[in-house]
């Protein structure tokens, strides 16, 4: 089967064609220790011209005003209000799920654990028994003496036939680090949580996490709705996160190569594909 090539795109061509840039943070804008090529021109055209565009990332590591203090200082002036994470989606779930109050074990950081008390949980320690697991980032703790005594307090919990419910607010597996380097995300943490529950319980299929963020459409509709249009485009560096909730939400996406992803040919015949490609936000 011959598929058509997913065509290339400049950062400019997306300027002028939509009222609203959506870029992701990781492998887009930032990796872990400076921007990416073409960023900070990208951010700094965009302010000039006083273009509507959000950073909409599955980091809930850090609050938006945290974020932005840290962006600043890679050369990116991106106020806290343009970044939407997926920490401020646990607020609505909680909500929905009436755990205003309930005990959370959260593994994270200080700002993972800020997000829970925001939703309006109770922090407690890992191996406690609590209500509620909430896996905010792979940072923040000491891994191995963590992840032990935490899934020591699940298998209590379990055992004595009480509910804790699992929440995974960032579900990427993966993420860029630097130039060639790159690190678990904390859905691969929740996959290592996952696996071991199975292997003790396989008869309960019940006992895996409630993932938000990307590729979920609620940050896409929270963004577009706070700019009051549809006229979108998102950038990301993932198809399986950025690319699909773009196609879920019915808009346009780019797929950039200076993350995760490598665009080859398999991209143009993949199930989910871009709108568009492109190699860096540099200028052409």
């Amino acid at each position: 089967m011959t598929y058509q090539p997913v065509p290339r795109v400049s950062i400019d061509a997306l300027i002028e064609r939509y009222d609203l840039l959506l870029f992701d943070a990781y492998g887009v804008l930032v990796h872990a220790s400076g921007a990416m090529p073409g960023a900070r021109r990208t951010i700094a055209s965009l302010n000039r011209a006083n273009k509507p565009y959000a950073v909409l990332t599955n980091d809930a590591s850090k609050l938006p005003e945290v974020a932005a203090r840290r962006y600043q200082g890679f050369g990116l002036d991106v106020s806290a209000e343009r970044i939407l994470s997926s920490g401020v989606l646990l607020h609505d779930y909680f909500r929905r799920h009436r755990l205003r109050g309930a005990d959370c074990v959260v593994l994270g950081t200080t700002d993972s654990k800020r997000y829970v008390e925001q939703a309006g949980g109770t922090v407690v320690p890992a191996g406690a028994a609590c209500d509620v697991l909430v896996v905010g980032d792979e940072n923040g703790y000491r891994f191995v003496e963590t992840i032990d005594a935490t899934l020591s307090g699940l298998f209590r919990s379990v055992d004595r036939g009480h509910s804790v419910r699992l929440v995974l607010p960032n579900p990427d597996l993966i993420f860029p680090h630097g130039n060639d380097r790159f690190g678990i995300a904390a859905g691969s943490v929740a996959l290592i949580i996952e696996a071991a529950l199975r292997r003790r319980y396989p008869l309960r299929p019940d006992l895996v996490f409630d993932r938000l963020g990307k590729p979920h459409p609620e940050l896409y509709e929270l963004a577009m709705s706070q700019f009051g249009t549809r006229n979108a485009v998102m950038i990301g560096d993932q198809v399986e996160t950025d690319i699909a909730g773009a196609v879920t939400c019915d808009i346009d996406s780019t797929l950039i190569a200076t993350g995760i992803a490598i665009v080859d040919d398999s991209t143009s015949a993949a199930p989910i594909r871009p709108t568009y490609w492109m190699p860096t936000l540099c200028a052409e």
